[in-house]
């Protein structure tokens, strides 16, 4: 049985952000998260352009952070949290999904873990003993690896949402926490990625005084994730402190066996870090959403050629050939092909997919949403009973996103994991 229960709660725009509140304390994460520490909320971006169920909203976002404010939370002990994925630009990710509206409107900081004066400490200098008992991180990175210095001592609220995953089948709460734990050669972690996540998870409950999920579900994707998807409206949020439990809940929402189906999850819930088996979850709010199957076909029965490729190097035919020139200075070739082709090709020719969610409540909201953004100090209104009629917009212009993938092939180079950790590691260890 779970210690703590998953909320679940059934919105529109019109109550979406009374709900996110219902949504938070149903789920008691004023018992997980201290008020008198620093709380990183760990903002999502699958994508750094706008689709919907990839990454977090704008909405999730600012449920939250009225939520804690409604509750006495200080704003100044409150920061939007970005990791750095090689071929994410999480700067035009944060504005092209509005989530940088939000943390501005607030006054929050909005920390790039990756930039600035940020420090990195050795993973077993932050958890001792525990790095003993990782089931594969250890083998990964025989010399270890670094993770933010400001984690450590910080409560931590992920912002995921509902979608699958070509490599963990689905990914949530605890694949959050992948980005900023594991930046750097994270590639590497890919043959044994649901191994990875239950390290993760056990590294969190080590340095974080409290570990919570928030989890949007207004959107949520389908297929070849947690970019190529179908995106589908489904008007449900979740939130626990237990993070296998909500993704249990989620999975199952997905239509999948969460111990079966799972790996990630069953590893999680045998080690006692949390609860995957949705009949010992205690689940509260608007029950009859359990009733829900939403019958996704999953990420692996309509794969991209990208999708397909990446399997084949990391567990079929191409892996003894070429999952080597990924662990060297020749890694680089792997993020100029995805960027190519999920940035120059797949997102400029296939937007018809997003077309009946844009029309939806939910797009239009997101088109409007600098228009009906509320004044940040309003704690009370519920939400938005009029969101706009025009539907949410997707700049159709191929050339644009060409351009665009130009400037971020250039950035995978030069920003290349190959390159850049081994100055970080230097430093930390030279103090330097």
């Amino acid at each position: 049985m779970s210690q703590h229960p998953v909320a679940i709660v059934k919105t529109s725009p019109a109550t979406v952000l009374e709900d996110y509140h219902r949504l938070m304390n149903l789920a008691g994460y004023q018992e997980t998260i201290a008020k008198d520490v620093d709380t990183a909320l760990k903002i999502n971006i699958s994508w750094h352009f706008f689709f919907p169920g990839s990454s977090t909203t704008p909405w999730q976002l600012d449920g939250v952070v009225r939520a804690m404010k409604r509750d006495g939370y200080d704003p100044a002990l409150i920061h939007g949290c970005h990791n750095r994925t090689v071929v994410i630009d999480a700067h035009l990710g944060e504005r092209e999904n509005k989530q940088i509206n939000v943390t501005d409107a607030h006054g929050l900081r909005n920390v790039h873990l990756y930039e600035g004066d940020e420090e990195w400490i050795h993973v077993r200098d932050a958890v001792g003993d525990l790095a003993n008992e990782f089931l594969c991180l250890n083998e990964v990175y025989p010399k270890g690896f670094m993770i933010p210095r400001r984690f450590i001592g910080e409560n931590i609220i992920h912002l995921p949402t509902v979608k699958t995953h070509i490599f963990t089948t689905m990914t949530g709460a605890m694949k959050n926490a992948f980005g900023g734990l594991l930046n750097e050669h994270r590639h590497w972690t890919h043959p044994v990625i649901h191994e990875t996540l239950v390290d993760l998870l056990m590294i969190q409950k080590k340095i974080h005084p409290g570990v919570f999920a928030v989890m949007d579900g207004t959107f949520a994707g389908d297929g070849p994730g947690p970019r190529c998807m179908t995106p589908h409206v489904k008007n449900v949020l979740l939130a626990s402190a237990d993070q296998v439990a909500i993704d249990a809940i989620s999975a199952r929402l997905m239509g999948m066996d969460p111990l079966k189906d799972i790996k990630f999850i069953r590893l999680a819930h045998e080690r006692g870090l949390g609860c995957g088996d949705p009949r010992e979850i205690p689940v509260v709010g608007d029950l009859e959403a359990l009733d829900e199957n939403w019958n996704f076909v999953g990420p692996f029965k309509k794969m991209t050629f990208a999708s397909r490729m990446q399997h084949k190097i990391y567990w079929g035919s191409l892996k003894k050939p070429i999952e080597w020139s990924l662990k060297t200075v020749l890694a680089p070739w792997s993020y100029m092909a995805s960027v190519l082709y999920h940035d120059s090709f797949w997102y400029p020719t296939h937007q018809k997919l997003m077309d009946e969610v844009l029309q939806s409540d939910w797009g239009r909201l997101f088109q409007h949403w600098d228009a009906l953004a509320l004044p940040p100090d309003d704690l009370t209104t519920p939400g938005w009973s009029d969101v706009g009629q025009q539907p949410a917009e997707v700049q159709r212009q191929g050339f644009r996103f060409f351009k665009e993938s130009m400037r971020i092939l250039g950035m995978c180079v030069k920003e290349a994991p190959e390159f850049d950790a081994r100055k970080r590691m230097k430093k930390a260890q030279t103090g330097g």
